[in-house]
């Protein structure tokens, strides 16, 4: 379990000066948990020459004044950890008057007899140096960063492994001085690498481990989760992301698969296990602090054309690899309006519609002027008309008889005068004569003639 504190801890701890004091740290833990001394919230490490970490706890030889003050204990183990907290007071009868202990303000500064205003050292960018341990592969290069203030303005050192860096490896700059460039990294760089800064009224320390991976010389590995499924609204925007472990920068590259029947809309595609994916446009792909490699695909404005498979492709020369992941675009909850009422909606286009009633209107108009003109064929003069009759008029169509044949228009004495003529020379003559003049409607007309006739006779 956990580290849990086995024995009662006096927290308030003395020591006369020049004396030896040891602060016992009594944890226990399954596993066992590894300890770390803190002083005034710095690291206590083998640089420190009077300090000696042991498995009980920790022993302060020669005790000075500048020892006095809040020493922790941190144990942790897989499990969790927990701190002993100790406060020291170094005590010194021969010299009580001596500001060795300058009194400390609740903001960190301190106020000597004169009554001047100093500050000890704080880091003023603590955001940036939460990563402590920190792998890179060969070749790459790294900043460590222990930017910090106080008053009077503080001196930094840096040491790897607690031996102090020659101005050659710092590569000093006044400007630069608070940052560690460590560049075209190699196996022997790895190791712990410390800050010290420091002034007349106090320090600080902060320690990163750097670890340099030898490259492999293997094909890139996908890392994390990505890509992951994604739904997205219709016209909204989205995004994949693809993240690559390679000994050197891969080429990540996005591919679509390309639906069945769908292969004639690309120009080109490419098979990547058995299916046709068409390659998409990339962007820059970024370098990570942890030795990865990172690039997203963007999808802005979704269409239901967008939804599918995608793939993250990572390539170097010694293979590649692969995953996939699936875009499902959403209706569109607004669809296009129709642009008829329901109630006179139709499937049929506008052209259609507006060239049916045309066309029959057309075909219409030319049946009956067809009609018109085959009625306009001259009717065949009675054989028997009077020589002085006048000329015969324009011609009529008598829409009322079955067959709409042609007969001549005549008035009504003229048409008299024939009956006359006709009956002079006989009843049996009569039907005969009416029959050559009038082939096809002859009954009609020689019944309606002989109404007429008798009408007449009897005047």
């Amino acid at each position: 379990g956990p580290p849990r504190i086995a024995d009662k801890v006096i927290h308030r701890q003395s020591v006369r000066l020049g004396r030896t004091i040891k602060l016992l740290c009594p944890v226990e833990g399954d596993p066992p948990p590894l300890t770390m001394w803190m002083k005034d919230g710095r690291t206590i490490h083998s640089g420190w020459t009077r300090f000696r970490i042991l498995q009980q706890g920790l022993k302060i030889k020669e005790v000075e004044s500048e020892d006095a003050g809040t020493y922790i204990c941190k144990a942790t183990n897989g499990f969790g950890s927990t701190n002993v907290n100790y406060t020291l007071i170094v005590i010194d009868d021969a010299s009580s008057g001596k500001d060795s202990q300058v009194p400390e303000g609740s903001n960190g500064e301190y106020e000597d007899h004169s009554g001047k205003q100093w500050a000890r050292p704080r880091f003023t960018q603590p955001a940036k140096m939460r990563r402590r341990v920190i792998a890179r592969p060969v070749g790459s290069s790294i900043r460590l960063k222990c930017v910090a203030s106080g008053n009077p303005r503080p001196d930094i050192t840096w040491l790897k492994d607690n031996k102090p860096l020659t101005p050659q490896e710092i590569g000093e700059n006044k400007k630069k001085k608070w940052t560690l460039n460590l560049k075209n990294l190699k196996p022997e760089d790895s190791g712990k690498y410390t800050c010290r800064v420091f002034n007349k009224v106090g320090e600080i320390n902060a320690t990163y481990k750097v670890e340099v991976i030898q490259r492999t010389r293997s094909k890139p590995i996908l890392t994390g989760t990505h890509p992951v499924n994604t739904t997205v609204d219709y016209g909204g925007t989205t995004s994949f992301q693809c993240k690559v472990r390679s000994d050197v920068k891969p080429v990540i590259q996005w591919l679509k698969r390309v639906e069945y029947g769908t292969e004639s809309k690309y120009n080109s595609t490419i098979d990547v296990g058995g299916q046709k994916f068409v390659v998409l446009p990339t962007g820059e792909v970024w370098s990570r602090p942890d030795g990865s490699y990172l690039n997203k695909l963007m999808i802005t404005r979704a269409k239901e054309e967008d939804a599918g498979m995608y793939i993250c492709l990572g390539a170097n020369t010694m293979g590649y690899s692969f995953r996939s992941a699936f875009l499902t675009v959403l209706p569109d909850p607004k669809p296009p309006s129709a642009p008829v009422p329901p109630s006179s909606a139709s499937s049929l286009p506008w052209p259609v519609i507006i060239g049916i009633p045309a066309g029959a209107v057309f075909i219409f108009g030319t049946i009956l002027l067809w009609l018109c003109q085959s009625k306009k064929k001259p009717c065949s003069p009675p054989a028997a008309a009077p020589a002085h009759r006048p000329p015969p008029r324009d011609r009529a169509c008598v829409p009322q008889l079955p067959d709409k044949d042609c007969i001549s228009s005549i008035n009504y004495e003229e048409y008299v005068a024939q009956q006359q003529h006709l009956l002079s020379q006989g009843p049996g003559l009569a039907p005969a004569l009416a029959s050559k003049m009038y082939p096809k409607n002859y009954t009609d007309i020689h019944t309606h003639t002989h109404s007429h006739g008798e009408g007449k006779v009897h005047q």
